[in-house]
């Protein structure tokens, strides 16, 4: 076999540089388009509710407290976009549509953007946080909640100065959520659903954007795709399916505080201390363990995380600010 040398090569047959680089450039950005749209195609699969996460780590932060039945965690639900009744959910939620789903992150930063859940996937490594879940209405669970620290998602955006309040609003679709329909299932809110942190509550380490539970994608019923659970404070600050997170200088009008002032605050944290007007809230009971004739738990301040949260309310009355 002949290897013609560089001095046998004809000028006019060698590539020249440019052309060269240039066809470089081509071949890797078609391979990336190649490699994001196999990636695509293959994340409705992997992400589905029911699909195990992958290169989940456990948390220090949990609770050493007995996990509730992942049947009674997915059957026993408050999402009144589904329905009132704690079962409406896992019935009317079935056929939710979670995919594609974008989060857009805008108000009082400097990176405004749009996130998928794949880009959540890709950047904030998961974790499994065991987390205690105190409902107003005295009913608690103990979940194994899969997801990443909100504060590390506030830090790549750069909250600005003016940056002191952190809304989160739920999807409005009342073809896919019949409780939003008028008249029908709902508890005749106001929607989409609007809730509300102060921005150190939001930066605290224990407040998550949550993508699973029990080592699986979010059931429908639960949140899917992606809700925010703050341990310390009462379910209703458990907003689920969320498709904007924005950054306000105002404390936001939530959608609890709108519909009855009177039963619902703007901190909703678990003080035993102040009773709802229709209920005590220094008992409660624990679903999967007590039956409705076993003694009740006794409520604890802060849901038991006072030793990590009370220093946000120093000074505060929590009687006045509930």
């Amino acid at each position: 076999m002949l290897i013609a040398r560089p001095s046998d090569i004809p000028a006019s047959e060698i590539t020249p540089r440019e052309i060269y680089l240039q066809r470089r450039r081509f071949l890797k950005e078609a391979a990336a388009i190649a490699a994001a749209g196999a990636t695509a195609a293959l994340l409705p699969c992997v992400a589905e509710a029911g699909q195990k996460i992958p290169n989940v780590k456990k948390s220090p932060l949990s609770t050493t407290d007995k996990p509730t039945s992942h049947k009674d965690i997915t059957s026993y639900n408050n999402f009144y976009e589904f329905g009132s009744d704690k079962s409406d959910p896992a019935r009317h939620a079935r056929n939710f549509r979670t995919f594609p789903w974008t989060v857009s992150l805008e108000g009082e930063i400097k990176k405004p953007a749009k996130y998928q859940i794949e880009d959540f996937l890709k950047h904030f490594p998961l974790e499994e946080r065991v987390y205690r879940l105190r409902c107003v209405e005295a009913w608690s669970m103990v979940v194994p909640w899969i997801g990443f620290p909100l504060r590390d998602l506030i830090r790549r955006l750069e909250p600005t100065s003016r940056a002191k309040y952190v809304e989160f609003t739920t999807l409005h679709d009342p073809e896919q959520m019949p409780g939003q329909k008028p008249g029908l299932f709902g508890a005749g809110l106001d929607w989409p659903y609007v809730e509300g942190l102060r921005l150190d509550e939001a930066m605290n380490p224990l407040t998550i954007l949550a993508l699973g539970l029990y080592g699986e994608f979010m059931p429908n019923q639960n949140g899917a795709p992606i809700r925010l659970v703050v341990p310390w404070k009462y379910g209703f600050k458990s907003i689920k399916s969320i498709v904007k997170i924005r950054f306000v200088e105002q404390p936001p009008l939530t959608t609890w505080v709108k519909a009855n002032p009177r039963e619902y605050g703007f901190y909703s944290n678990v003080n035993p201390g102040v009773d709802h007007p229709r209920w005590s809230q220094a008992s409660e009971r624990r679903i999967g363990e007590d039956s409705l004739f076993s003694p009740k738990r006794k409520t604890l301040m802060f849901n038991g995380y006072a030793e990590q949260v009370a220093s946000l309310y120093a000074g505060m009355d929590l009687k006045k600010h509930f």
